[in-house]
């Protein structure tokens, strides 16, 4: 006797049936492009290292390096007094040109945010501040001087060129922040563009664009003593650079490394109290 199955077949739906997903492109080029840079670091590293390259002799004289500078520091030829006058060199540079990039930065950000400039301007002003930020700051300091000659001279215009750069970038950033609505109604009322920026802009936004600018002034500090050994601009950086290459002293190094890690632990202080007081 022949039995006749009458349950429903279960036909299975194409959405049940799982289908491969596809690759993504992004993805792929990205493992591409991590595995390319892996590759040339590592083979970076081997060309570099000498032939007969000893790793455990080179790591006891990197400690014995290390503990000439950081536990037997001294003023070496310096002094003191002297010391102290090239920190204070190097932050009235770092200084200086954080201020003068802060002043003209602020008018190329509000030529660069949209809703403010014209959008053929803030482009324009875009692309032009991309340029210089794609250029390291020290290669422009070296560009000026060729011009100016080595010295402060070339120190100060190279540092506010990339300062001013920088902080147009993020002040336009900051700018654009603010919602259209506000722009629209203060341009509907017949506002210029002067009580739009002393209304809307500044009031709103002052803690924000003290805050990049003092990070901007951290930037500088390290960039002045950079800049100070490279270009002969002065400063700590060059005091370290002779410690360090003429007359090998590391004892003095470690003084100057620790000159310049308490200003920045001076720093860090003063841009807390700074961020408690104006965005608190």
């Amino acid at each position: 006797m022949k039995v006749i199955d009458e349950s429903p077949a279960v036909v299975a739906s194409p959405e049940a049936t799982p289908t491969p997903r596809p690759r993504s492109c992004r993805r792929t080029t990205l493992r591409v492009f991590v595995a390319g840079i892996s590759l040339i670091s590592v083979y970076g590293v081997v060309s570099v290292i000498p032939q007969h390259f000893d790793l455990g002799t080179a790591t006891r004289s990197f400690l014995g390096h290390l503990q000439l500078m950081f536990l037997s520091p001294n003023f070496g030829t310096d002094s003191f007094v002297k010391l102290g006058l090239a920190l204070m060199q190097s932050v009235e540079l770092a200084l200086l040109t954080t201020m003068l990039g802060a002043v003209v930065g602020l008018v190329c950000g509000l030529m660069a945010a949209q809703n403010i400039a014209p959008r053929w301007l803030a482009l324009l002003v875009k692309s032009g501040m991309a340029f210089i930020r794609a250029i390291p700051t020290i290669l422009w300091v070296l560009i000026y001087s060729v011009a100016l000659g080595l010295g402060p001279n070339a120190a100060v215009v190279g540092l506010t060129f990339h300062s001013v750069a920088y902080l147009a970038k993020v002040f336009a950033n900051t700018i654009e922040e603010i919602p259209a609505a506000t722009i629209e109604a203060l341009k509907s009322s017949g506002s210029g563009l002067l009580p739009i920026i002393t209304q809307a802009v500044l009031p709103s936004l002052t803690s924000r664009l003290l805050s990049w600018t003092f990070i901007r002034f951290e930037i500088n500090f390290a960039n002045a003593v950079v800049v100070g050994a490279a270009a002969g601009a002065g400063g700590i950086g060059y005091q370290l650079f002779v410690a360090s290459n003429f007359y090998f002293d590391f004892h003095e190094v470690g003084m100057i490394v620790y000159y310049i890690l308490a200003f920045v632990l001076i720093l860090e202080l003063v841009s807390s109290r700074l961020r408690h007081r104006f965005i608190a």
